[in-house]
């Protein structure tokens, strides 16, 4: 069984830019390792049938690396600079596609133990009453999380939030694995307006998908120039 990657790196990291960083997002580097270059060899790693990859036409060096860089599995490219993440992720639906295949979608920053990543997509691939398995972190430090709503007792979704409420646990931690069922909701859901991935995920929830969510006991997001020592000591401590 496999299952079809997509990524989501086609932001300009302008906060990285103003603090001096002069490498684009996708190829800061993380205890050694370019961001893409981690998520493409863990995506290889978990039974990936393909890759499929959006980057903004401002990326030359990161449009080198990829083709410059050798996979065992078809690696798909779409260069295009898009408004927002869902924007991105509708780029590269046509790539994602396929009646009998799964899908797992992250954007380019997130930083989160390997073997948890492995259990997730392996939850995930032997899961089959869930139409989107979301990652999940208790570990917040962002700027604007995402509030991800459950339900007492177990991980069903209910809902995201924008802001804090009495009872919170988890935040998205941008890793999202989804069924076919869940793609297919992605013209209407431009149809009718939906703007970012946390727009999305109300989105399905409100398309009455089933939607549960999988805790990673960190994840950290690669947004400041201060963010790399702390993935770095997260991952080598």
């Amino acid at each position: 069984m496999s299952i079809k990657y997509g990524l989501i790196a086609a932001g300009q990291g302008s906060r990285l830019v103003a603090e001096g960083i002069t490498v684009p997002k996708p190829l800061v580097k993380v205890a050694g390792e370019p961001l893409i270059g981690r998520l493409l060899r863990l995506f290889c790693e978990n039974e990936a049938e393909s890759i499929s990859v959006i980057i903004n036409e401002e990326m030359p060096q990161v449009f080198d690396y990829l083709k410059n860089i050798s996979l065992p599995v078809p690696l798909h490219l779409v260069v295009k600079s898009t408004p927002d993440s869902f924007q991105s992720f509708c780029a590269l639906q046509p790539f994602l596609q396929d009646d009998a295949t799964k899908i797992c979608l992250t954007t380019v920053d997130p930083i989160f133990k390997a073997d948890e990543f492995a259990a997730y997509v392996h939850q995930f691939m032997n899961n089959s009453h869930v139409d989107a398995l979301m990652g999940v972190t208790d570990y917040i430090d962002d700027e604007k999380p995402l509030y991800v709503r459950t339900t007492p007792g177990d991980l069903h979704i209910t809902g995201y939030a924008n802001e804090a409420y009495d009872g919170c646990r988890y935040i998205s931690g941008g890793i999202y694995c989804m069924n076919q069922r869940a793609l297919a909701l992605l013209p209407a859901a431009r149809q009718n307006g939906v703007k970012r991935m946390r727009g999305f995920q109300q989105y399905m929830v409100d398309a009455g998908l089933q939607l549960e969510a999988w805790p990673f006991s960190k994840v950290i997001d690669i947004d400041h120039a201060g963010d790399i020592e702390k993935a770095q000591q997260f991952l080598n401590p």
